[in-house]
C-alpha cells in the first residue's frame, strides 16, 4: 500500500510539473501575495492561461486566495509547502 506522503507528494509534484506553475510558486515564495493580473505580464502568457495554471495550483492546495475588490490575490499555503518539504526530505533520506 502506498503511504499518504507518497500520494500527497505526487499530487504536489504533478501540480509543479509545468514551468509556468513552478514559476508562479517561486514568485509567490519570493514576493508573497500577488494579484492574478500581475502574472500575465511576468510570464508573457494570456490571462486564461494564467487562470488555468492558478486553478491547478489551487486545486492541489499549494495556493490560497483572497479577494480584494474585483481582484483575486494569491499566496502560498504554508501547510502545503510543509507537505512539499516533507516529501522532498523523504526522498533525500
Amino acid at each position: 500500500m502506498v503511504n499518504k506522503l507518497a500520494v500527497r507528494g505526487a499530487e504536489l509534484f504533478r501540480a509543479l510539473g509545468n514551468p509556468v506553475r513552478m514559476g508562479i510558486v517561486l514568485r509567490l515564495a519570493r514576493d508573497g501575495e500577488i494579484c492574478a493580473c500581475d502574472f500575465t505580464e511576468y510570464f508573457g502568457v494570456s490571462q486564461p492561461t494564467i487562470s488555468g495554471h492558478l486553478r491547478a495550483l489551487r486545486e492541489a492546495g499549494l495556493v490560497k486566495t483572497r479577494r480584494q475588490g474585483n481582484q483575486i490575490c494569491y499566496s502560498l499555503d504554508a501547510a502545503a509547502i510543509g507537505e512539499l518539504r516533507a516529501a522532498v526530505a523523504a526522498v533525500g533520506s
